[in-house]
């Protein structure tokens, strides 16, 4: 599976490149804007056609999903701290049926020894960041971990196979798709690589 990061701040034409995206086959587009607060996530949402909803999953304001047709909520790793050894008082008030529930790691033994049954984990950083300056690259082997691992951190064309090989289920992108000189030609290239070698 391919994951997409939004990005942190928006980008000119963003809502156009995503569609775009989306009719190329992106299947999880996570909704990641920390500055925007619940009605500009809702206005952002709103922009989007709502046949892609059930395609988005959203960090922030999980209760979104009680509201629009969303994919699923994510947790980043501070957040999953905090409400994830009682999920059941966390979870009581969103309509979860049918959706997706992941989370973010940044160690391997910490997601190996995570109790919840998370639908999938994004683990990071694997080679340096595109994104984010000094986010030195960790190598990190999954092959022994039996869950879902999507690989984050410095993916792009060349570093899928790698990826792979280092027992990884997905790829997460954020870099290699919205600081390439065009999202969609990037894109459509990781996606060509990425199901060229599975």
């Amino acid at each position: 599976m391919i994951v997409l990061i939004a990005p942190e701040n928006d980008i000119p034409n963003e809502i156009e490149i995503l569609h775009q995206l989306f009719q190329e086959g992106l299947e999880y587009y996570h909704f990641r804007k920390p500055n925007k607060n619940y009605q500009e996530h809702c206005n952002y949402l709103n922009k989007i056609d709502k046949k892609y909803h059930n395609k988005i999953v959203v960090h922030y304001y999980h209760e979104l999903i009680n509201d629009f047709n969303l994919k699923g909520i994510h947790f980043q790793e501070q957040k999953r701290i905090d409400h994830i050894d009682t999920p059941s008082e966390y979870f009581k008030n969103l309509s979860l049926f049918g959706k997706t529930i992941s989370s973010s790691f940044h160690d391997p033994e910490v997601l190996k020894g995570c109790y919840f049954e998370f639908d999938y984990h994004l683990l990071s950083p694997v080679f340096s960041s595109i994104s984010k300056e000094g986010y030195e690259g960790r190598g990190f082997d999954v092959n022994n971990i039996d869950k879902t691992i999507i690989g984050m951190g410095g993916i792009n064309t060349d570093t899928i196979k790698q990826t792979l090989e280092l027992g990884f289920n997905g790829v997460g992108v954020l870099g290699g798709v919205w600081n390439a000189k065009n999202s969609l030609e990037s894109f459509k290239s990781i996606k060509e690589k990425f199901y060229s070698l599975i």
